[in-house]
């Protein structure tokens, strides 16, 4: 069985690092990769066009392509393959647009009575800033296109708001992005992660998580690609669970059986839990990252037979391990700014798995960063509280300079 998996990241690593544990001969490949990747399987030269892939992968007689990274499926990876007779897991162009856009996103969820919070759109910088002077309070300001997943500015008062509308909108941090922007209802509570499987015709939620976004500690800072996570998150209790089910999961498959956005790959939403109901704040299409590398090591089912099980349209069942996880990414200080690559890391060869290399190289005989998130630690127990030291015992044995990480994943 030969599988490509596409993208470069620790999520890429966990994903290959699952496939081999279950199907021990297993070929894999990577594009673009990283040094971790490169261990366990063949990472495919740099620079190549999509068509090109889809055609290596073809040549190659690749079984099953399993696509990470978002860009890649927003630019229309799937509809590739899928006109060459690749096997492909993940959305087509129409359907990525449910993360890659998220006015369509919004669209999506009003049209099906997905409960998300209030939003307003707008194209023209003095019409936003109209807005904002006329409605005070904290919001959540988005720019349309994902940005990377940092295009989200919170604002608690009008002066931030519109700071951050002149950062997206005039200076235009985000680049495109920020051409139409979205002013969110700002919402107090505490987020969750839920990823699923989607084979069609019905979605298969995984274990909860709890992601850790932002760079600072408490949540406070610039958001990044995730700074750690836990599972099962606490916060998702049975009532929240079932809300979730009826105002969310369900409408969603609603629609996406009613719009033609189905597809066979996995579908994320981002939620914010309140006091007493949850809120979709966002779709991804694609498993999240640092969620995977949490959630890997609790899954007990062979993954690959799952994934044959979305092309031979049989029923999914996942089981799970009666442990809680802990990852806790080490980044590169500067990060999601500018930072220092090129640093050699001590300690690495001497951890324990699980384990995942995010954004390192190995060099003759160093590893090297090579990237803004460079290593996810994983810990495994009975609790979160035992997960978490286990992960935070690891961290402590490795070293490189200008390492940054938060000290209260988990806490």
């Amino acid at each position: 069985m030969k599988i490509l998996i596409i993208g470069g990241g620790g999520r890429e690593h966990a994903i290959g690092k699952k496939l081999l544990e279950d199907n021990h001969s297993v070929n894999l490949y990577f594009y673009p990769g990283n040094g971790g990747t490169g261990m366990i399987g063949k990472n495919i030269e740099k620079n190549q066009t999509l068509l090109e892939l889809g055609l290596f992968a073809k040549k190659n007689a690749v079984d099953i392509t399993i696509v990470g990274s978002e860009i890649f499926l927003i630019e229309g990876i799937v509809d590739i393959f899928q006109n060459l007779g690749l096997k492909i897991i993940g959305p087509h162009h129409l359907a990525a647009k449910l993360e890659g856009n998220r006015i369509f996103a919004k669209s999506f969820m009003k049209k099906y009575g997905i409960r998300t919070p209030k939003y307003d759109i707008f194209s023209c910088y003095k019409k936003a800033i109209n807005f904002l002077d006329k409605n005070i309070g904290s919001v959540a300001i988005k720019t349309n296109g994902i940005a990377g997943g940092k295009g989200v500015l919170l604002a608690h008062n009008k002066n931030e708001a519109k700071k951050a509308l002149k950062t997206i909108m005039i200076e235009k941090k985000f680049g495109k992005s920020g051409n139409q922007i979205i002013i969110e209802e700002f919402l107090q509570g505490k987020e969750a992660s839920i990823i699923s499987f989607f084979n069609e015709k019905q979605i298969i939620p995984f274990l909860s998580a709890l992601d850790y976004k932002k760079i600072g500690e408490n949540e406070t800072g610039m958001n990044t690609g995730g700074m750690g996570a836990v599972v099962p998150n606490p916060y998702m209790t049975n009532s929240i669970w079932r809300d979730f089910q009826k105002n969310i999961l369900e409408p969603t498959l609603e629609g996406l059986i009613s719009e033609k956005l189905t597809f066979f790959g996995f579908l994320y939403f981002g939620l914010m839990i309140t006091s007493n109901k949850v809120y979709l704040l966002e779709y991804n299409t694609r498993i999240g990252d640092p969620e995977a590398q949490t959630l890997f090591p609790l899954m007990k089912s062979n993954f690959l037979d799952v994934l044959q099980s979305f092309f031979l349209c049989k029923k999914v069942s996942i089981f799970w391990k009666k442990l809680c996880s802990c990852c806790v990414v080490l980044s590169s200080t500067g990060y999601p700014e500018k930072y220092k690559s090129g640093k050699i890391i001590i300690g690495l060869n001497s951890l324990q798995e699980p384990f995942y290399i995010a954004g390192a190289k190995k060099e003759q005989e160093n590893w090297i960063t090579s990237s803004g998130r460079v290593l996810n630690m994983v810990g495994l127990g009975k609790t979160i509280q035992e997960a978490r030291k286990k992960a935070y015992e690891k961290v402590q044995k490795v070293q490189f300079e200008n390492l940054y990480f938060r000290k209260d994943i988990g806490l």
